[in-house]
C-alpha cells in the first residue's frame, strides 16, 4: 500500500484455488510476508448519479487493521495490465472524513471486505498480495509491467489468466452467475 504520493498503479489479479496453496506458491517462489494477514474494509463513495463509476474513477475509504486510508483512482487504461493514476494517503480516522464527503454529495455506494497478506521478494520493484474475499481467493501483482509478466510466469500463470477487473465488477459477475442480490461483497456475520 502506497502512502502520501501520487503514483501510477499497474496491477493484475490472478485466480487462486485457496489461501494455503497461494501462500505456498508465493513462498516457493522466494516471496516473504511483508505485512501479515489483515482484515480490510473498503467503502466506495460516489454521487447519487454514479458520476465516478461512469467515468471509471474511484474514491475509496479503507480501514486496514488500525489504519484508515483515503484513495482516489483515475480511469483505468485498457491493456493486459490495469494501469491508472492513484493518489493515496493515510488519514487519522475514517468517520469524520466520510461525513465531509457526504456533505459534498459523495455517499457510500459499494462496500467490500477481504483479508490481505502482502509479500515482497528482496529488493524487487513489485509486490504480491494474497486477497481472501467472499467470492474467492486472488493473487494480485503490482509493479512495473515487465515485473508483473515475469513474476506471473514464474508462478505458473499465463497472460490469459490475468484479471484486470475491479472487485466490484468481479462481485457483480459473481452475483449474476449465482442469481444473488449484489448488496455488498462482505463476509457473512
Amino acid at each position: 500500500m502506497k502512502s502520501d504520493m501520487a503514483t501510477v498503479e499497474t496491477e493484475i489479479k490472478l485466480p487462486a484455488a485457496d489461501a494455503a496453496s497461494a501462500d505456498a506458491l508465493l513462498r516457493g517462489a522466494g516471496f516473504a510476508v511483508h505485512h501479515p494477514r489483515t482484515f480490510e474494509s473498503n467503502v466506495l463513495l460516489d454521487t447519487a448519479d454514479l458520476r465516478l463509476r461512469k467515468t471509471r474513477q474511484i474514491l475509496r475509504l479503507r480501514e486496514y487493521g488500525p489504519r484508515h486510508v483515503l484513495t482516489y483512482k483515475g480511469s483505468a487504461v485498457d491493456g493486459k495490465h490495469k494501469t491508472r493514476e492513484e493518489l493515496e494517503f493515510e488519514i487519522p480516522a475514517g468517520a469524520p472524513l466520510a461525513l465531509i464527503f457526504e456533505r459534498l454529495g459523495y455517499t457510500p455506494q459499494f462496500r467490500y471486505e477481504k483479508y490481505r497478506t502482502e509479500y515482497t521478494r528482496g529488493e524487487e520493484p513489485g509486490m504480491a498480495v494474497l486477497d481472501e474475499t467472499p467470492i474467492g481467493v486472488f493473487l494480485e501483482l503490482e509493479g512495473p509491467g515487465d515485473w508483473i509478466d515475469q513474476t506471473a510466469a514464474q508462478l505458473g500463470y499465463r497472460e490469459q489468466d490475468y484479471i484486470t477487473k475491479s472487485y466490484g465488477a468481479l462481485y457483480a459477475e459473481h452475483c449474476q452467475k449465482h442469481g444473488t442480490d449484489p448488496s455488498g461483497m462482505v463476509f457473512a456475520r
